[in-house]
């Protein structure tokens, strides 16, 4: 029977990477989004490409939204294999100023839409008996810049729910982990109607002891590796995917 795999975020970016790349891996792939334009483009190239797959436009803050995504891809495909909690939101702004709704809302989508997500699909892998959950969190849970508060707090919290749930849900023979990038530059990954060319400096390159920005590529391979069998031992960790950024002390 054909795995599938389940992406918030799934359109444009990381997460559009992410859809492709189970695609690629033959599985069938059910993109959440709340940009349709983007989301119907993403699924065209897939099936385009001859793979499988389908779009919802959902807000993953809404439980009930986020149900009846996780019930029709259940009626429609059988089961669910993967789910990859992608979909983010930022609203930075100066700490003493940000408005409470506007940190509400990046922890709605960023934190307790993940966990809908997760709680909904686990429930489809608990009957199963098997499936694999990762979790987009940052290296902004990790390090920050000013007026970040909402995103890394977000992010932060992601990780504690990624071992959290590891451990609820390894009973069931679900595992959990979490992916933590870097700088991921993602601006040729949008829809075509705003899809750029990066341009990178050498000062941003040379940021990276690998010596280059980090691409939604990067990102997804790890996703794949993760909720493949041969990371089978792995559950509740957080690799860093940033091209050695964050281990770099920078004097400037």
């Amino acid at each position: 029977m054909q795995k599938v795999a389940a992406v918030t975020g799934g359109a444009q970016g990381i997460g559009k990477a992410v859809a492709l790349g189970f695609a690629r891996r033959g599985y069938a792939v059910a993109i959440a989004d709340t940009d349709s334009e983007a989301g119907l483009e993403a699924v065209d190239g897939i099936v385009r490409a001859g793979g499988a797959a389908a779009f919802q436009r959902v807000d993953v803050s809404k439980e009930e939204q986020v149900h009846n995504w996780i019930v029709g891809i259940a009626n429609e495909w059988k089961r669910v294999d993967v789910l990859v909690n992608n979909a983010g939101i930022s609203r930075n702004g100066s700490m003493l100023e940000l408005p409470l709704a506007q940190f509400d809302e990046v922890i709605g989508v960023n934190l307790r839409g993940a966990f809908v997500c997760a709680q909904q699909a686990a429930a489809v892998m608990k009957r199963q008996g098997s499936g694999a959950i990762v979790n987009m969190s940052s290296t902004r849970a990790l390090m920050s810049e000013a007026d970040t508060e909402a995103y890394s707090a977000s992010k932060g919290g992601l990780l504690a729910l990624t071992h959290a749930m590891a451990v609820s849900l390894g009973p069931y023979g679900i595992r959990v982990n979490a992916i933590s990038p870097g700088w991921i530059e993602t601006a040729d990954w949008q829809k075509s109607s705003q899809r750029q060319t990066p341009v990178h400096s050498d000062r941003d390159k040379l940021q990276h002891p690998i010596g280059r920005v980090g691409t939604p590529e990067d990102a997804a391979a790890a996703c794949l590796y993760l909720c493949g069998d041969e990371a089978g031992f792995i559950t509740g960790q957080n690799l860093v995917i940033d091209g050695g950024m964050t281990v770099k002390m920078i004097y400037e």
